[in-house]
């Protein structure tokens, strides 16, 4: 019997004969009441109180044969009201009589402390009620059923309660839905059947910083789920990636069919015996490398590269591999049936011969920012993303970065579709660019035969070839001014997520337009003689497609990277005054545009209410078993980027074949202009941005407004 079942049985101190023999008597069915008066089982040997025609009516005390005593109302001679019985034992009970039956609202008190408080129906506990148990110490708050608890509870382990399952009861059982917090801190939300974890369920170890989703079975991992490891650096910040395993379970263990998702990029995906790799599957390394072959207890035996992947692979009639396979169904949806297969073939053949110059480019931005990574992954990032976008002039197609996002962030919830720290993998950046494509394209080639195809070829010869890895912008443009700013970007990454709202009915995301963070700067005092309205639009609109029209990008979506580097872009103007000519350096770039100023002035910014609009191209095992993971939840150890096979090392990927090496070679600023840069962004973010919106928060709490108002008159 488990600790839990333990417990649980020490929350039934209520014999049946205790509590009705003396007192209620047996229940009969179909009936409202005993048809004997039960007193009858009962001696009394003395009575003192009021009396009606010879019998006990009113207030009085009773004494028993065997040393019972009752002291409470009386009518027509048997107990009925409020009263108390004690025991000769100790049990003792206070509350509602009918008819000398134990019936309403009442508490039972034991000689050791325990007690019960709730309903009482002939003698037994049911309907809501709380029981105290004063030997362990165990709280159970809840439904309870003839005796037993049923229906809704809670029960409490320690006197803290921080040790605790919530949910459902059948017949003194944790079973049906629930959920079970443990004294570690961990937690389980799911199915249960006779006090185990049974069904579908949720577990989450915060020390070990696991989590499982999935089938349970007699209290452990069983069936299909997902088991996720949350990887932590050294200074205790988490990865951006985890390792993370889909597919069958064998009592806790890993058995059956299942993919293993690395941190870093890599994927095995296959067969799978008592937690390791064993029989058919395939690597596909961080490197794009793709190997397929027999494995034993987690060690390579066979490799296969003279043959097509075997059906395990996602796509085994495609030419791209499985690190390459687009995710375009939803695309596909939009030609007939019988055009379907042609479309995907022409698009994948289009994607295959751009190959190596797309690897190329992802692994070129996805170091951008990252160039001294302690876990050495190079996976893309959602910012960086935004960043060969701009950097390949997308967004010159009447398109926004924010309407990208929902084109391609299929799953993505609300919060996260917008979000910069998002990873993707290479597949799922070549999925994206062929649905910018056809997004961007399609009418203007729709008599194309092969739609999809000549819509990405058109994309990459106007726009990616020509454009990618010519970095622009303040943040990525120099790598160490990079390093610098990526240090403002979390908290800055707050203040955006403050000022976004919802633009339109059918969406469930937030966004900032550029009028929202121009009203941003007027909450925050720093529109000034040096930060105008007119040099914030010049700053938002410089990689623009008309840099002059300024005013048509106030109902403009900016994603998280426009705003960032507006704040680095105004950072340079706030403080260039005493930058001893720090202006000639950075801002006034060769590159920014010298258009025509609009005509803007602090006091024309006036609120309005949102405008509702459609953007354009939008889509319509026991408690001890648990509480310690043990090893059968641990993977073990296997470094996908550096293997030896058969003497072939498999490296990273080289200039020579198609990869890339080294940090981003754009030119560093000179030490003594990169000084003044560094000491002008520090000082506008940590002196003058944040400690702005610091004190527009505090303004802005209703109990500090009337604080601020007086505080002016005082000093007014």
């Amino acid at each position: 019997m488990s600790g839990l079942e333990k417990t649980l049985e020490e929350l039934q101190p209520i014999p049946a004969k205790d509590q009705t023999a003396h007192c209620a008597g047996p229940k009969q069915s179909g009936m409202d009441g005993p048809s004997k008066p039960p007193l009858l089982n009962l001696v009394m040997k003395r009575f003192e109180g009021e009396t009606c025609e010879g019998q006990p009516s009113g207030e009085g005390v009773a004494c028993f044969e065997g040393g019972h005593v009752y002291k409470g109302m009386f009518s027509k001679g048997l107990m009925d009201g409020h009263g108390a019985f004690t025991w000769a034992g100790g049990l003792k009970y206070e509350g509602n009589f009918v008819f000398n039956i134990i019936m309403g609202q009442g508490t039972y008190s034991w000689a050791d402390g325990s007690t019960y408080q709730g309903e009482v129906q002939y003698g037994i506990r049911h309907g809501s009620g709380t029981y105290y148990c004063a030997k362990s110490g165990v709280v159970y708050k809840g439904q309870w059923n003839e005796g037993k608890r049923q229906g809704k509870g809670a029960i409490y382990f320690n006197q803290d309660e921080t040790n605790w399952y919530k949910g459902d009861w059948v017949a003194n059982r944790i079973e049906g839905s629930g959920v079970r917090r443990y004294l570690s801190g961990n937690t389980y939300t799911g199915e249960w059947m006779n006090n185990l974890r049974q069904g579908e369920g949720t577990m989450k170890w915060l020390l070990h910083g696991q989590q499982y989703e999935g089938t349970w079975h007699n209290g452990v991992q069983h069936g299909r789920g997902k088991h996720t490891w949350i990887l932590k650096r050294e200074d205790a910040s988490r990865f951006p990636q985890s390792n993370q395993y889909v597919g069958d379970f064998v009592c806790g263990q890993r058995h059956g069919q299942g993919a293993f998702y690395y941190a870093d990029g890599a994927v095995y995906e296959g067969e799978w015996r008592n937690n390791k790799k064993h029989g058919l599957g395939t690597i596909t390394f961080k490197n794009g490398k793709i190997f397929q072959g027999g494995f034993a207890d987690d060690q390579i035996v066979q490799l296969r590269n003279d043959r097509p992947l075997p059906p395990l692979a996602l796509n085994t009639s495609s030419v791209l591999g499985p690190d390459m396979n687009l995710d375009i169904d939803d695309l596909l949806s939009k030609f007939p049936e019988q055009r379907r297969d042609s479309e995907l073939k022409e698009v994948e053949f289009a994607v295959w011969k751009h190959s190596t110059e797309l690897r190329a480019i992802y692994n070129f931005y996805s170091r951008l920012g990252f160039f001294c990574s302690p876990d050495h992954t190079v996976m893309l990032s959602r910012m960086q993303l935004w960043r060969l976008l701009k950097d390949c002039k997308v967004h010159h197609h009447h398109i926004t970065l924010c309407q990208i996002d929902l084109l391609t962030g299929d799953g993505a919830t609300s919060t996260d579709v917008h979000s910069p720290f998002t990873r993707m993998l290479f597949r799922e950046l070549l999925t994206c660019i062929v649905v910018i494509a056809y997004h961007i394209h399609h009418k203007d080639m729709i008599s194309q035969r092969n739609l999809l195809a000549s819509c990405f070829y058109k994309l990459m010869a106007n726009n990616i070839l020509p454009n990618a890895k010519n970095v622009k912008g303040f943040l990525f443009k120099r790598p160490d001014c990079t390093d610098v700013a990526m240090g403002y970007c979390r908290r800055s990454w707050e203040v955006y997520q403050r000022y976004c709202t919802l633009k339109a009915a059918s969406r469930d995301d937030k966004a900032m337009t550029c009028g929202d963070l121009l009203f941003m700067f007027k909450d925050l005092n720093l529109l000034d003689d040096e930060l105008t309205v007119t040099k914030i639009m010049e700053v938002i609109t410089k990689e623009s497609v008309d840099p002059s029209n300024t005013r048509s990008c106030l109902n403009h979506e900016m994603t998280f990277l426009e705003f960032f580097e507006t704040l680095l872009g105004c950072a340079e103007v706030k403080c260039q005054s005493d930058g001893d000519g720090f202006d000639q350096v950075c801002f006034n770039d060769p590159e920014f545009p010298n258009a025509e100023k609009a005509e803007f002035t602090s006091q024309s910014l006036t609120r309005s209410s949102p405008t509702i609009t459609t953007p354009v191209n939008s889509p319509i095992c026991s408690d001890s078993e648990v509480e310690a993971v043990g090893a059968h939840t641990h993977e073990t150890s296997m470094a996908l980027s550096d293997v030896m096979v058969d003497g072939l090392h498999l490296a990273e990927p080289t200039e020579e074949n198609g990869g890339w090496k080294g940090t981003p070679t754009e030119l560093e600023l000179p030490k003594s202009q990169f000084r003044v840069w560094e000491e002008t962004v520090k000082h506008f973010f940590d002196h003058i941005f944040f400690h702005a919106f610091e004190q527009y928060q505090w303004n802005s709490q209703p109990c500090n407004k009337h604080t601020t108002a007086r505080g002016q008159q005082l000093h007014g």
